[in-house]
């Protein structure tokens, strides 16, 4: 397959498509991740968890007779309660601490998901049936199922509405006035406490968007929720915080290397690749700032 890639332009543009449709819903994962972590200097582990249990919100819709589509209203109206319940729970408790804490209260909690998720739920692997069928391209050489095509469009929409929101409420100025220093908002009236609750609540409505996209997308099961997460970091780390654009691009490549990765390697390292290119990056931005800290010398 790895030679058919090179040999076969069709087979470079299907997977390119693939991977720009796919990089914009991990795209919109990693914005909330963003979010939270400018805020509130928080490492959510927990990030793919919430996933995936916004996933299983659209799940079971289907399974009850409603179209999955209107999981992306529902699903994040009840992750976005759903996250400020665990902030009130344990987040508040580790806001301000060190980044390892929060890291190690998280990792808890996506233990706890995972377990509570496999006795809700199952550990089967689901799919919510969309039936939005295939768009064919290029003389039919080319097939983008129309579920990967809404996604990107659902993603693209809610990420608009979000900065929109961000720039024009009171809510979304003091998420920022708190992002850029927070003992200065708080010297000037701002609610902090109320700011990082939304702020953990607006990741968690982002993550119930796209768990029920990729429940309707791909499929879901209870473990899954970690290769989310590590796609989220790398992205952040990639593009920044606050940095909208950048996310959007690095989400997007991403996807493309997955693609790309999946054809060449086949789908069972796809998973593994992702893992080895963090790697390769954290080695390459601790031997960059090893070099920065030289030069300052």
């Amino acid at each position: 397959m790895d030679f058919l890639v090179f040999q076969y332009p069709m087979i470079s543009v299907q997977a390119c498509l693939d991977g720009i449709l796919l990089g914009i819903l991990f795209a919109l994962i990693a914005y909330g991740m963003a979010l939270q972590w400018g805020v509130m200097n928080i490492i959510n582990i927990a990030q793919g968890d919430l996933v995936i249990l916004g996933g299983y919100i659209a799940y079971f819709m289907y399974l009850y007779g409603i179209h999955p589509a209107w999981g992306v209203i529902v699903s994040p109206i009840i992750m976005f309660f759903v996250g400020i319940a665990i902030y009130k729970l344990v987040i508040n408790k580790v806001v301000d601490r060190d980044l390892f804490i929060s890291i190690l209260a998280t990792f808890g909690i996506s233990i706890l998901f995972m377990q509570l998720m496999n006795f809700a739920f199952g550990a089967d692997v689901v799919l919510a049936n969309s039936d939005y069928g295939t768009t064919m391209l290029f003389n039919n050489n080319v097939v983008l199922p129309n579920s990967k095509i809404f996604s990107a469009f659902i993603s693209i929409l809610f990420a608009i509405c979000l900065v929109i929101y961000m720039k024009k409420s009171k809510l979304g100025r003091a998420i920022r006035a708190t992002a850029q220093n927070a003992r200065a908002a708080k010297i000037l009236g701002v609610d902090t406490e109320k700011v990082y609750a939304a702020t953990f609540g607006i990741n968690a409505a982002l993550c119930g968007v796209a768990g029920a996209l990729i429940s309707i997308t791909f499929t879901i099961h209870p473990y899954m929720g970690l290769p989310y997460t590590i796609r989220s970091f790398m992205i952040v780390i990639i593009a920044g915080l606050g940095n909208l654009p950048g996310v959007a691009m690095s989400g997007m490549g991403l996807g493309v290397f997955e693609e790309f990765a999946d054809y060449i390697l086949g789908t069972e390292f796809r998973i593994g690749s992702v893992f080895l290119l963090l790697v390769l990056i954290l080695v390459y931005r601790r031997f960059k700032l090893s070099r920065k800290r030289e030069y300052l010398k």
